[in-house]
């Protein structure tokens, strides 16, 4: 650690009081230059800075150029800047006389931060490579192309002997609350059918992956989307991805839109600016559109009053650097958590007054899916309650966030790299101390809110404007077969627009009433049911695509997933829960958590070949992380391994609790206990035959009362006491303690 003087030509910021000082270095001639982030220890950092990352306090191109990142207050918080220091005057700022030399080594950065420092903002080496023989491109164009919204793949199912990897390309799109308009699904199903393999994969944010493209195609595809309103600018990377919404289509429900309205405007917001996206793209291309982003998000973008930009520079909130890690936001309204909300780096809730009135939003930080096997310092997290902001503030408040996350955020470990890890060393009220700096003002308490539900959107409903709206189950989220061509074809008979839910689904608008039988039968012909003829288990259930392309994955998931939950019916059915009872189960193919397992009541992470980690206990309203159960499940081990459990629900359940509060509530040690002790179903109903009482009274009919060691039962009248027992609704050890009660009055009225 060491004092920081700041020499004539650099400014205080008025919040110095304040615990925490951000540095960067000037930019070089033609670019603004961010330099990693520093390091407060936990011991020393309300008041020492200690280098994170390589950071060095640098002076100045110009005596008159300013790169702190806290910057002075301007006209928006209604105070003048300080004056100048005198030429040759220094100020030290927040920092404490240090205790010991400054370390004489810089601190280690991910090569990844290299990457995006030496990439001119994302164009190079990546679009030297696309213009090569090659069918793929090296790993530093790998790093760029996230940004650009594509992985590059090797489907491992297609490896030629000899050959090597098979590569190709996912792409994502950026579609925030999930808006899909006519014209870009109608492009999107065609590049699917010339480009990809055939299918559209709608994804857990409420965007597309088009998989299989292959690299000499990908300027044909981006630039198709991109012609046709679409974008996947800032899909995949270290900066803000796509931003959900609660996207119920109701237009007599103004808070709904407003979020979707929201979500739109803050995707804006975030939105990388370098142009860096078309010139790779459009080589160049002047594109003209007819979208206009808000001109208050433009405004405030370029509001730099506490720190939040890098003045001059093509990024101006994220520099050079941009991110430590992605950055995921979600906005919805009061009630409603379709979208998964504590999961999320930021999540807004839309608040309104007596009269409707939106009058601001309360925000929670600090949530994420992601961890690693065997690395306990890794860890999914729900989002904490940060507080409430004005209506007009809401811009202001989501760069100060980014911008505490960019500055203070870890870059020389990817894994530790999410907002989620900072605000859980640091604590909530300390992140919300530092985060205050870069907004110019405190925080207002936040407000109270009703339970969280969770909502599909899945069947007919009304919009309030006289036209219908119609969910549609699309099984793990992929469009295919004769189910893509019957879409198609209503989309784009009736031109009507749709939208992507955040559990992979698809909502069809603006539907006419005299347009809802021919759509119905159009598309149940093809195989897309209505959702009353899903199992319910199915219905509510996610998987991420996993294998046979995704590099991460070490099993199975899409494709393995629907067997699963049949099987997981089967079960409930064998042990005697109703028929209609419903789990909400989520399957990834590794611990990256891309379809929110650990939020299931029922949740599966691959952990090896045909192999999961088991994790129970989530929530209905999406409030509470499931916890470890098992690990190296294996598949075929799967009734083994839930019918104990499901019996035990079945026992001990209060009312009409769900799976997943049961599993809460009893914890998991119970229910590893449970699960050690169960007895299979023809051990049970041997036992309750051996202690049954005979119809003397008194136990076994030898007149004193002594219970028989065993009974020996055959298989066809074990059949017929379950039969017996099912026809009453009744478990097997209920009926015969039934039918034992009513032997035993019998014998004492006939005494």
């Amino acid at each position: 650690s060491a004092a920081i003087f700041f020499p004539a030509g650099w400014r205080q910021s008025q919040h110095c009081r304040h615990s925490a000082v951000r540095l960067f270095a000037p930019p070089p001639p033609d670019a603004c230059h961010q330099s990693p982030s520093p390091l407060l220890t936990p011991q020393s950092r309300s008041k020492t800075l200690v280098l994170r990352s390589g950071a060095v306090p640098c002076r100045p191109t110009t005596p008159t150029r300013m790169y702190t990142s806290l910057s002075t207050r301007s006209s928006r918080a209604g105070s003048a800047a300080p004056a100048a220091p005198g030429r040759g005057a220094s100020h030290v700022v927040c920092v404490a006389t240090p205790s010991k030399p400054p370390a004489s080594r810089l601190a280690k950065r991910s090569k990844v931060e290299i990457i995006k420092e030496n990439s001119d903002f994302l164009r190079h080496p990546l679009m030297q490579e696309l213009m090569d023989e090659n069918t793929f491109i090296g790993e530093e164009s790998m790093q760029l192309m996230k940004f650009h919204g594509s992985y590059q793949q090797d489907h491992r199912e297609k490896r030629a002997f000899g050959a090597g990897k098979a590569y190709m390309f996912m792409m994502r799109t950026r579609q925030p609350a999930g808006a899909v308009t006519n014209q870009l699904y109608l492009a999107m199903d065609e590049l699917a059918d010339k480009y990809g393999n055939g299918t559209l994969r709608l994804t857990t944010r409420q965007a597309f992956q088009l998989h299989g493209v292959l690299k000499h195609d990908l300027k044909t595809v981006f630039s198709t989307v991109i012609k046709n309103m679409g974008s996947t600018l800032a899909a995949c990377g270290d900066v803000n991805r796509n931003v959900m919404a609660a996207n119920a289509p109701w237009k007599n429900r103004p808070e709904y839109m407003h979020a979707q309205e929201l979500a739109n405007d803050i995707a804006d917001l975030l939105t990388p600016q370098s142009g860096a996206y078309y010139d790779v793209w459009l080589d160049g291309e002047k594109f003209m559109s007819s979208y206009r982003e808000n001109p208050k998000v433009t405004e405030d973008r370029l509001y730099n009053g506490f720190g939040t930009n890098f003045e001059d520079c093509p990024e101006p909130i994220y520099g050079t650097q941009f991110l430590p890690r992605k950055f995921k936001v979600a906005v919805t309204v009061p009630g409603d958590n379709s979208v998964d909300l504590f999961t999320n780096d930021i999540g807004v809730v839309v608040i309104s007054g007596d009269g409707g009135e939106v009058i601001g939003y309360n925000l929670v930080v600090g949530g994420g899916m992601g961890r690693t096997h065997r690395a306990k310092e890794t860890f999914p997290r729900l989002a904490d309650p940060l507080g409430f902001v004005a209506k007009d503030d809401i811009f202001h408040a989501i760069k100060a966030i980014v911008a505490t996350q960019r500055d203070y955020g870890r870059r020389d470990d990817r894994r530790q790299a999410r907002l989620k890890y900072l605000v859980n060393e640091w604590g909530i009220d300390r992140f919300r101390s530092v985060t205050e700096q870069y907004f110019g003002k405190k925080f207002d308490a936040f407000k109270p809110l009703p339970k969280w539900t969770f909502e599909d959107y899945l069947g007919w409903g009304e919009q309030g404007d006289g036209k219908l709206w119609y969910g549609i189950y699309m099984q793990n989220g992929r469009i295919k077969g004769d189910g893509k061509v019957a879409l198609r074809h209503v989309i784009e008979t009736y031109n009507i627009p749709v939208s992507i839910t955040a559990n992979q689904n698809l909502i069809l608008q603006e539907i006419k009433p005299e347009w809802k039988a021919d759509i119905m039968r159009k598309l149940e012909d093809a195989g897309l049911k209505d959702v009353s003829q899903w199992d319910t288990i199915e219905a509510s259930s996610m998987a991420c695509p996993a294998m046979p392309m995704c590099g991460l994955a070490v099993t199975e998931a899409e494709r393995s997933l629907p067997d699963i939950n049949a099987r997981i019916r089967d079960l409930c059915n064998k042990v005697g829960l109703p028929a209609d009872e419903a789990f909400i189960v989520r399957m990834t193919g590794c611990p990256n958590g891309c379809a929110r397992p650990y939020m299931a009541e029922l949740g599966f992470v691959g952990d090896g070949p045909n192999s999961y980690q088991l994790y129970l206990g989530g929530n209905r309203g999406a409030t509470r992380l499931a916890e470890l159960f098992a690990e190296r499940v294996k598949v075929k081990d799967l009734e083994a391994t839930l019918e104990p459990l499901f019996a035990h629900f079945r026992d001990y359940r209060r009312g009409a609790e769900t799976f997943g509060d049961f599993c809460g509530r009893v914890g998991m040690a119970a229910l590893r206990e449970a699960q050690e002790s169960y007895m299979p179903a023809a051990g049970r109903t041997a036992a309750a035959v051996a202690v049954a009482p005979a119809p003397n009274g008194n136990g076994t009919g030898n007149g004193n009362g002594a219970v028989a060691s065993s009974l020996s039962l055959n298989p066809a009248t074990l059949v017929a006491l379950e039969a017996a027992a099912k026809a009453q609704g009744k478990t097997v050890e209920q009926f015969l303690e039934d039918a034992a009660k009513s032997a035993k009055g019998a014998a004492t009225a006939a005494k």
